[in-house]
């Protein structure tokens, strides 16, 4: 019966992710052959502190990854239990030795430690999202769908890199996300009719990228959308600046709406639209070490839930300056950003304890595997963050969680949620 549990072989393949670009797949089979596998995303828009992935010296393969799998972490793993979670993390992170996971690579580790927890669940015979909750009795997380598309995800002139419909007042998470899907139909609808057909083709997250100039133009246009399709009051708007992004960090000032905008400006900016338009999540409104800007938004702003991405990375380090400053009422949870899956349930425990709502989040290079969405429900996670309802790698993860919400009645956070 121990042979179950125990790793017999470790082994890299390169697949590639939903931009079409190579990345890593691990599989970890035990001496009882279970076997599941793990997959590494990949970010466009990433903080300077995420986890580093390793790749070749063109920037794009993998084959260093796979080798460091095959010939490095293979090797050192074998004959562990893969219940043990996190000794095997902590493995990881003992050989890599760096702070920054360079060495063996974020997307080793990540794939790996995934690998693990699903092939431990696997021969327990649980569900991967029950493996994960335990004793704990798990729910199912509001999701918040990127259907406009700017930024670094995008071609047209919005510095905003997502606008964001959230599903909240709903008493099942399928009636939130049909909810949500009418609301994206009347979104494509709206943009066929104002830009031509066109601009209805879908970006990297499955949202449209219509050519819009201002931040005012999209937020019209999805307040529009939920207005249209009879949500108002239920559905909520949500945006992810990605602000790092347009910062000009020698002239200290943010391009944003062809406006040079200082960092007092662009809060009083914030500040304009939260008055205008119903919005209930604001992430990374100011560049990645703007703690104290982050916390005097959120202390003005008391009904957003200002969320820091890039100001963390999913690193306890970083959480611990923003719980101490008061910087967010929100956290993006990444677990390639860290690289393990023990550091990712540490991350999420100190943000718990300290009443910080997490949002388990894709990225922009996704694959097929649903696993964020058993892990967002295993962990209760507030929200979760996975795209647009369109293409398979997001709509994986949604129709897992209908799939799960079916079969075990689970209760929807929708239900329950309060700033």
């Amino acid at each position: 019966m121990i042979n179950r549990f125990l790793i017999e072989k470790i082994r890299g393949l390169e697949i590639i992710d939903s931009r079409g670009n190579p990345t890593i797949r691990v599989f970890v089979k035990t001496k009882d052959n279970i076997e599941a596998f793990g997959d590494a995303p990949a970010g466009a828009s990433k903080g300077t502190r995420e986890a580093v992935e390793v790749r070749d010296s063109n920037g794009l393969t993998v084959k260093k990854a796979v080798d460091i799998v095959n010939y490095i972490i293979d090797p050192a793993l074998r004959g562990f239990d893969v219940r043990d979670q996190s000794k095997i993390d902590k493995t990881l992170i003992e050989m890599d030795s760096t702070e920054n996971k360079s060495k063996l690579g974020g997307n080793t580790t990540i794939a790996t430690s995934i690998a693990v927890l699903k092939t431990a669940a696997k021969a327990l015979g649980l569900e991967v999202f029950k493996y994960i909750s335990g004793p704990r009795y798990p729910r199912i997380p509001i999701p918040l769908l990127n259907i406009i598309n700017g930024g670094l995800h995008a071609g047209n002139k919005l510095k905003i890199q997502e606008f964001i419909i959230i599903p909240v007042k709903f008493n099942t998470f399928k009636e939130a996300l049909f909810a949500a899907i009418d609301v994206y139909k009347n979104l494509k609808s709206l943009i066929a009719e104002r830009f031509g057909k066109i601009y209805t083709a879908v970006g990297d997250e499955g949202g449209f990228s219509p050519p819009l100039e201002t931040t005012r133009d999209a937020l019209d246009l999805l307040y529009t959308s939920i207005k249209n399709s009879g949500y108002e009051n239920q559905i909520f708007i949500g945006m992810d600046a990605a602000s790092t992004d347009f910062y000009d960090e020698k002239r200290k000032t943010y391009n944003i709406d062809s406006k040079e905008l200082s960092e007092d400006q662009l809060f009083e900016y914030y500040l304009q639209l939260s008055n205008q338009y119903p919005i209930l999540y604001l992430e990374d409104p100011f560049e990645e070490n703007s703690f104290e800007k982050f916390a005097e938004l959120q202390k003005e702003l008391k009904n957003t839930i200002v969320t820091g991405d890039d100001l963390y990375t999913t690193n306890i380090k970083y959480l611990k300056i923003g719980i101490e400053k008061k910087s967010t009422k929100g956290v993006i949870v990444k677990p390639n950003q860290i690289g393990t899956i023990t550091e990712t349930f540490e991350f999420i425990d100190l943000a718990r304890r300290n009443s910080i709502k997490t949002i388990v989040s894709h990225r922009s290079g996704e694959t097929e595997d649903s696993f964020i969405a058993d892990f967002a429900i295993g962990e209760s996670s507030d929200f979760i963050k996975t795209g647009a309802p369109a293409r398979g790698e997001r709509t994986s993860k949604y129709n897992r969680l209908l799939e799960i919400e079916n079969k075990y009645e689970l209760e929807y956070n929708g239900k329950y949620f309060s700033i």
